[in-house]
């Protein structure tokens, strides 16, 4: 007969040296901290392992996701930002984790209306909502959008928030290039006359990240000095490097949150939609189960699962059952939810400060001005002359995505008039005069209202980081 305990006792030993052994692992037992097997945090898991299936033949038109596991916090999130990050678009979805486990049904197509077909794309859900996920670094291999050194390369990465004002993305980008400083990738968005940015900076001449504590706090004075402005700001302009490994679109979330962007009057333009395309948002009481009931409906956008999991995630609630439909430009979201300690939204101002919280997380990513799209072969000090050209022709920047795959960089700016107002077509013509010789240039969301100068027929294809790591 052979039995170790912990893999270190045997009971093939002579009995002196058993006594022995259990007398020196008693004194053990009282000289240090417990034992805990690593393996015990993931038994149940293993005992009970999450079962995902990707389906293309119950549905004509759609790819079904089924999701059944054990429950855990934060698993609804965890689903909805890897469905996302992929481009997938959630056209419905059925939630239900009440008890100890966790159903998800969701039905899906690429960002093309297409059901899903690319085999590794059903291999990589599979794999990372599934057993797998769990006991290995599938997660990692897949870049997704997430904030942090270690996780796309040798970057630093830098955060900002701060008080939103024309032409200050340019400037941001000139001091970067001014301290031989380059950007690889950023996201930028802004909301209530706030902006938040996460960018992914390296060393321009060695392509490493900038570890320099002098260049750094340089740096950091340089960018607290722009973002604070001139103007006495009752809010504090902020400015981090190095964050932890963060979801980039969460974060941005995040920050803005914490900046109260949701406090005060929406200052963005927004076009003259129908009631029925801007937000409305209303919370009842469901007395039979004891839940909150959390009724969204707007126009409908990609991410809009996302952005409002986030947010009741991040303010610490629960979703318990969630019924997702998209009828055409609408969008129809209804959430079962409680407070992390099991109560109810019942007091008047947290129910309105969830309404506004909500409001502002659907309108951050909201871009209904003018898109431009600019692809070309990557060089330092690149976005600080494509965003001075911007500036120069009376343009701010709403949103923005900065990538950089190999030589190759491709941008896209979401901008308004200084004013917010929609950009004439004489200015987009400007644009296309001054850089559209050195770089191709894609226009897209026309304002309606102008039909006189034709658009460019130049197009490209915007691949994303995934398309890098997947060849």
């Amino acid at each position: 007969m052979h039995i170790s305990v912990a893999g270190e006792l045997s009971y093939d030993m002579p009995h002196g040296n058993l006594y022995y052994g259990l007398m020196q692992r008693k004194r053990m037992a009282r000289d240090s901290w417990p034992y805990f097997d690593p393996e015990y945090e993931t038994l149940s898991i293993r005992i009970n392992p999450p079962q995902v299936s990707v389906d293309n033949s119950s549905c004509k038109n759609f790819t079904l996701v089924k999701v059944d596991s054990m429950n855990k916090p934060g698993i609804l999130l965890e689903v909805v930002q890897i469905l996302t990050d992929l481009d997938l678009i959630i056209t419905k979805a059925y939630i239900s984790s009440d008890g100890g486990w966790f159903m998800d049904v969701f039905h899906v197509t690429d960002k093309y209306g297409h059901k899903i077909s690319d085999s590794r794309t059903i291999d990589y859900i599979e794999k990372a909502l599934g057993p797998k996920s769990y006991t290995s670094d599938i997660l990692k291999t897949w870049p997704g959008k997430r904030v942090g050194v270690n996780n796309i390369g040798d970057y630093t990465a830098i955060e900002l928030i701060g008080r939103d004002r024309p032409g200050l993305l340019s400037e941001i980008f000139a001091v970067l290039s001014d301290l031989h400083i380059n950007v690889v990738a950023a996201e930028v968005w802004t909301h209530n006359r706030r902006i938040a940015c996460i960018l992914y900076v390296n060393d321009d001449t060695t392509l490493r990240t900038v570890d320099d504590a002098s260049r750094l706090s340089a740096l950091e004075e340089q960018l607290k000095n722009i973002l604070c402005g001139c103007e006495n700001d009752e809010k504090v302009a902020h400015a981090s490097f190095s964050v932890g490994s963060t979801h980039v679109d969460r974060r941005l979330h995040q920050l803005l949150f914490a900046d109260r962007d949701y406090e005060g009057n929406c200052l963005a333009t927004e076009p003259d939609y129908p009631p029925l395309f801007k937000p409305n948002i209303t919370i009842d009481r469901c007395e039979e189960k004891g839940y909150s009931v959390v009724n969204v409906r707007c126009k409908d956008r990609p991410k809009l699962m996302f952005d409002i999991v986030c947010t009741l995630t991040d303010m610490q609630y629960v979703v318990f059952h969630a019924t997702i439909l998209s009828d055409g430009p609408y969008a129809s979201q209804e959430y079962y939810i409680r407070r992390m300690d099991g109560c109810t939204v019942d007091i008047e101002g947290e129910k309105e400060k969830v309404i506004k919280c909500l409001e502002a997380a659907i309108r951050r990513r909201i871009s209904e001005g003018l898109s431009l799209e600019l692809c070309t072969k990557d060089r330092v000090g690149l976005l600080s002359d494509v965003t001075r050209v911007l500036r120069e022709n009376g343009l701010s920047v709403m949103r923005a995505g900065v990538t950089t795959v190999g030589e190759q960089a491709m941008h896209v700016f979401y901008v308004s008039n200084a004013a917010g107002n929609p950009v004439d077509m004489k200015t987009i013509q400007g644009l296309r005069e001054e850089i559209g010789h050195t770089m191709m240039l894609n226009v897209k969301k026309v304002p309606t209202n102008t039909d006189t100068l034709p658009l460019a027929k130049t197009s490209f294809f915007f691949k994303s980081l995934l398309e890098k790591f997947r060849s």
